[in-house]
Formats: structure tokens, sequence, C-alpha cells
């Protein structure tokens, strides 16, 4: 179970993995040493799976972002799967979901013309459901 500073220590990580265990220590009140046994104690127990950066996708050229609902036709997925296994650089996310849709993409394409390729490719396999990102609320 986690205790307040895990909590502290997981919100802080999760806005700046880089952080030093010495500044991680002061910004929830313990040693740099204790952080550090704290930090290794939570990625034994697998509370911390990992790390990761944020990527500005503007700035790295894929700017279309868009939310790509998947209705299957078939019982047999696995076809659909090694389609999306082929277009990894494009997919930021995969859910299976309940609803509507039995999977929900999250993508990020350098072009509208990149998404519409991607989508003719995609119908082979499925039908689909397109949201587009306007704007971060």
């Amino acid at each position: 179970m986690l205790d307040s500073t895990d909590k502290r220590i997981l919100e802080e990580l999760a806005k700046n993995g880089r952080l030093s265990m010495k500044k991680l220590g002061e910004q929830v009140h313990l040693s740099g040493q204790a952080a550090a046994n704290r930090v290794a104690k939570l990625e034994e127990d697998h509370m911390i799976e990992g790390y990761t950066i944020r990527q500005n996708y503007n700035k790295t050229g894929l700017a279309v972002h868009s939310f790509i609902t998947i209705l299957t036709r078939s019982f047999d997925h696995q076809p659909f799967f090694s389609f999306l296994d082929t277009q990894r650089p494009y997919i930021i996310n995969r859910f299976k979901t309940s609803g509507e849709g039995c999977y929900l993409l999250e993508c990020r394409f350098p072009s509208n013309e990149e998404l519409d390729t991607f989508l003719a490719s995609l119908t082979r396999y499925v039908n689909y459901r397109l949201s587009m990102v306007i704007s971060e609320v």
C-alpha cells in the first residue's frame, strides 16, 4: 500500500522523471538517499514500471492528432494487430474498450494525407470512426 510520501514521489516523478534524488528528496521532505531507497522500492514493487518523456508532437512533425474507434468485422483480430504493428510510428496508444467500439487508437500523423493513407489501409481489416483533435483544453 502506498503512503502519502510514496504518492508524492510518484507525483513528482510524473512531472519530471529526470529529477535528481537529492532534489526529489527536497520536494518530499526526505534526504536524497531516503528518496532513492523509496524509488528503488517502488520500482521493485512495479509501482514504477519505467520512465519516459513527453514529446512535443508539433515540433517533431506529428501535428495531426486523432482518435480512431475500431469496429471489428470478424472474430479473428490477428490480421488487424499485425497491421498495427507495422504502423507503430503513428500509434501513440492502443486500448481495448467496451461500448460502441472494440478498440481505441490514439494516433499522430505528419499530415492529413498520411492519415488518409493509414485509414485506407485500415479498412482492409476493420471499420472505424474517426475523431480529430482540434486543441487540448
